[in-house]
């Protein structure tokens, strides 16, 4: 249930079937492969949770963070990555809640390409936005907004909280 300040616009059953679907995709698009999925946090944790479960490839596990506000266009924050599994001449997933903006996404995979020589890149979100920017490489999505409403709920959070409601709202601010 959503608080008053808030109408629905993903139920938890909608995005599971979302989450389904690009599962879907991306098991067609990596039969018999091992990946490396690199989960942006905190934001991405609710969807790999739930998309890796249903892949049907071999994935090696590792995760990534860039803090911002999320929409915002411009993100300089540094990027935080240690990585525990090498990404080189692998395959490499990277998954997030969302592409809003598309900076904050564009600046992990240019960071990925430049640093090291994935054998390709792919980025998975459960939703992307209208106005956001061109990100060249495969994307797998469940959901296309229609605009760019401030949302909130499973994984995208509203003043650091909300993260965890099982479902995406509009917040009325």
């Amino acid at each position: 249930m959503t608080a008053a300040d808030e109408d629905l616009v993903l139920s938890a059953e909608q995005i599971q079937a979302g989450v389904a679907a690009v599962a879907a995709r991306l098991n067609d698009r990596f039969a018999g492969q091992d990946v490396v999925v690199i989960t942006v946090v905190p934001g991405g944790i609710l969807f790999t949770a739930d998309l890796v479960r249903q892949l049907t490839f071999d994935v090696s596990m590792d995760v990534m963070a860039c803090p911002h506000t999320p929409g915002a266009r411009h993100n300089d924050s540094p990027i935080v990555y240690h990585p525990t599994v090498s990404p080189q001449h692998r395959h490499v997933l990277l998954l997030d809640d969302a592409i809003e903006s598309g900076g904050t996404m564009q600046r992990l995979v240019e960071h990925l390409q430049l640093g090291y020589q994935c054998l390709s890149l792919s980025v998975a979100t459960l939703l992307v936005k209208p106005g956001r920017v061109d990100i060249p490489v495969p994307q797998y999505h469940a959901f296309e907004m229609d605009n760019d409403d401030l949302l909130v709920g499973y994984g995208l959070p509203w003043e650091d909280r909300r993260r965890n409601q099982p479902f995406v709202s509009r917040l009325k601010v």
